[in-house]
């Protein structure tokens, strides 16, 4: 475990009430007359306190962790050195926009990305609040390099909630449903899905796949971007076959295509490896983070290569809250911990620790254990057959809550159950959530 978890907050799993307790109910009441009926929870506690890999609810119930914010808290929750960076900045200034004035904390954030991301050639960044917004600005800097309208994307992807980011989301529901017409000149080609794909697939014979597609419904010429998860996240933390990605980078880069990465969900260590793209050695043009950037705090960005991030007109990149200062100097704290503690190495002894428990389970429904890192998911399907079974993948997750364990479901049928634990989590407190985990998965 770092040394940089949150002091105060014991590491281990403790249950004082039922789940939920008196207070959660209590809150839960308040909320259903104030807060829209559109905004779900995966919990039915409401948290108090979170260090490290737990969280602690108002009735003093602690949960393992095994969220992390959706990828978020990668270096723990309320990891000291961030927390204190965050403090220093606020007693400086909460903000001034960089658009009006800027300020070093913003700059030197652009500098860590442009030395972090896939690739030595010279690069350009603009930090927004969040994922959605950083997709979105990365499409539209491919439209404006290369003139071009069409974007690609792939099946089972998740981008975003906002207009564009809808329309390059592949799940209807809950993301879409409703809420159209979404904006056009998006196009969607099938994925790697080792798992539902024809048996003995390659990864090349994938791309050949989607690349046919492409072609024959768009035509290359018409194609600004195609933008990629390295690895699945909404759509069920699906890892390609090898030889997926690059493949589709070598078309690109023949075709005059710009190779957007959506790391938002992948990237800074979650993978094993700072960027999932390196993985296979894939250099993309341009690269959307956000999420594990900064501890906690919201921020986002599009970096890329210098002549595409150059192409666009003074003014046509920003936003109010984009590089907030306070959420720089959290960055700034949570790479240096992503660095200094080799929160890569983490990951990796965290998939080494759990991908054999989880395979030697047998239990029933259990299709495919699978992930990179600390980035893992079990899918389930109905016994005897491969129909996704996302009942069982909510009984899991409310099962695990149950008893103080935090697990999250995803995939387009709603049948994966994922673990993203922070980097920090300390091998007990692992192990602790995997025999909760293990029990609800055995149980059917």
């Amino acid at each position: 475990m770092s040394a940089d978890v949150a002091e105060g907050l014991p590491q281990s799993r403790l249950l004082r009430t039922a789940v939920p307790g008196p207070r959660s109910v209590e809150l839960a009441r308040r909320r259903a007359a104030t807060v829209s009926a559109g905004v779900s929870s995966a919990l039915p506690v409401y948290v108090a306190r979170a260090g490290g890999g737990v969280l602690e609810d108002v009735d003093g119930n602690r949960f393992v962790d095994l969220g992390a914010g959706i990828a978020v808290t990668s270096v723990g929750a309320s990891a000291p050195s961030v927390v204190a960076a965050v403090a220093a900045q606020a007693a400086d200034f909460t903000h001034t926009c960089f658009m009006i004035g800027p300020y070093e904390e913003y700059v030197a954030v652009c500098e860590a990305l442009a030395r972090l991301t896939p690739g030595a050639h010279e690069k350009r960044s603009v930090l927004v609040g969040s994922g959605a917004e950083a997709v979105e600005n990365a499409v539209k800097v491919a439209r404006r390099a290369t003139g071009r309208d069409a974007v690609l994307v792939l099946d089972h992807a998740y981008h975003g909630r906002t207009n564009l980011t809808m329309a390059m989301t592949a799940k209807a529901m809950p993301y879409k449903t409703g809420f159209g017409p979404f904006a056009g000149e998006v196009y969607r080609v099938p994925t790697s899905y080792p798992l539902r794909d024809p048996a003995g697939m390659t990864g090349e014979e994938a791309a050949a796949r989607a690349i046919g597609v492409a072609q024959r419904q768009v035509g290359a010429d018409r194609v600004a971007a195609l933008v990629v998860e390295p690895v699945l996240g909404e759509g069920g933390f699906v890892v390609p076959a090898p030889g997926f990605l690059p493949a589709l980078s070598r078309w690109c880069t023949q075709n005059g295509i710009v190779l957007v990465a959506d790391e938002v969900q992948t990237g800074f260590a979650r993978t094993g490896a700072m960027f999932a793209c390196d993985h296979e050695g894939v250099v993309p043009d341009l690269v959307t983070t956000a999420k594990g950037i900064a501890g906690g705090l919201p921020l986002a960005g599009v970096t890329g290569r210098a002549d595409l991030m150059d192409a666009v007109h003074p003014g046509g990149l920003g936003g109010t809250f984009g590089g907030n200062p306070v959420a720089c100097a959290a960055a700034l704290a949570a790479i240096a911990m992503y660095e200094d503690d080799d929160l890569a190495a983490a990951a990796r002894a965290i998939e080494a620790r759990v991908v054999p428990r989880l395979r030697a389970l047998d239990a029933p429904g259990v299709a495919e254990v699978r992930g990179r890192g600390a980035m893992l998911a079990v899918e389930l399907v109905r016994p005897g057959g491969m129909e996704p079974d996302g009942a069982a993948a909510a009984r899991v997750a409310r099962a695990c809550a149950a008893e103080g364990v935090l697990v999250l479901t995803c995939g387009t049928w709603g049948n994966v159950v994922r673990l993203l634990p922070p980097l920090v989590i300390g091998h007990d407190l692992l192990d602790d959530g995997l025999d909760v985990l293990g029990r609800a998965l055995l149980a059917g």
